[in-house]
């Protein structure tokens, strides 16, 4: 089956005339700006902040463009991940008509956001072995199937999806299919960004969140054809990225050594804290992570997260998620933060 943004997209989005803003219609620079009913005085902080910000963020997208290996305009900032995965619901699903496809035990927010647009939800749960079930997949695609979510390296699970898997999906599916890298540097599996031109129904979702640290601004990313981003331009707020986040994330940009630094640390963290968390007695297995995080099957994840809780120490109890029975989700601390935590846990008593 080919792939036609068109057949897709939906009929209002096709016609919407988005929003044009005061910095929409003028390019460059100038010495006198009377355009956006700004307080001309300035701002009461140090750093003016008075001015809108490019609604566009080209600095940032050009940063990351020498970084990602891909042009600019195939680059969409938005508001936190989350704001891209909406923006998707609501330019191709029609509501109440079109359904989108999961695989739990996935990222929670693709079903808010199918909930909050009205926009059913098909669940093709993973394997055993936390990959996807494509046969399950192709049963439940019909004609009104829009997207199909796919977190690779996965939340909760922590493991990477088969390659070749993805890319059937991707071969044999008329809609879009979206997947959710905001672990991927955390992953011995590549990114799917090189596969931008093979795919033109492929979106990927990353984040400024995880490993570099910056979870407090929001600033979230998507790649996809010149064709999809424009879609996204078009539906999103006019100034959806601050200036603040704006500029700490050219900042933070420019320090990728750091960044790489810390990510080579925690690799090297998690594969201490899963030979910690083997010896004890209660854990009956730790999953294969590619991710800043471990989910760990238990004999008792409730009583050892209260444990952990009284104690001061917060994990997340995944025990009542489909196919994570019994686990805890535990994201690699620092070293004294693991040390700490497997100290503390060589006293639980179940």
């Amino acid at each position: 089956m080919s792939f036609d943004l068109n057949n897709i997209l939906r009929e209002n989005i096709k016609n919407l005339v988005p929003y044009s803003s005061a910095r929409d219609e003028f390019k460059g620079e100038a010495s006198v700006y009377l355009d956006a009913n700004e307080n001309s005085y300035g701002s009461p902080l140090e750093r003016q902040y008075n001015r809108y910000p490019d609604p566009l963020q080209w600095s940032v997208k050009k940063r990351l463009s020498e970084i990602k290996g891909v042009p600019p305009q195939n680059i969409f900032l938005g508001n936190g991940s989350d704001e891209a995965i909406d923006i998707l619901f609501r330019a191709f699903c029609r509501p109440g008509i079109d359904n989108v496809i999961t695989v739990p035990p996935t990222y929670g927010m693709y079903e808010v956001s199918a909930n909050i647009n009205d926009v059913q939800i098909k669940k093709v749960p993973l394997t055993p072995d936390y990959q996807l079930n494509l046969e399950g997949i192709a049963e439940a695609i019909d004609e009104n199937t829009k997207l199909i979510f796919i977190c690779s390296p996965n939340n909760p699970t922590a493991n990477s999806i088969h390659r070749d898997d993805i890319e059937t999906v991707l071969a044999n599916f008329p809609g879009l299919v979206v997947i959710d890298e905001a672990y991927i540097n955390y992953s011995r599996q590549k990114t799917f960004i090189q596969e931008l031109t093979e795919y033109s129904n492929l979106v990927i979702l990353q984040t400024l969140s995880k490993a570099w640290g910056l979870a407090a601004l929001r600033v979230g990313m998507a790649f996809a054809s010149e064709e999809i981003i424009e879609v996204f331009n078009k539906v999103k707020p006019p100034y959806n990225i601050n200036e603040a986040s704006q500029q700490l994330a050219l900042q933070a940009l420019g320090n990728l050594e750091k960044v790489n630094e810390w990510i080579k640390e925690t690799i090297v963290e998690r594969e201490k804290l899963v030979t910690g968390l083997l010896q004890l007695p209660f854990v009956i297995k730790v999953f294969p992570s590619d991710a800043n995080f471990i989910l760990a099957k238990t004999s008792d994840a409730k009583g050892i997260y209260n444990f952990l809780v009284e104690r001061g120490i917060i994990v997340r109890d995944r025990s009542k998620v489909e196919l994570c029975e019994g686990s805890l989700r535990i994201t690699i601390g620092t070293p004294a933060e693991n040390k700490i935590l497997i100290e503390t846990l060589t006293k639980y008593q179940s």
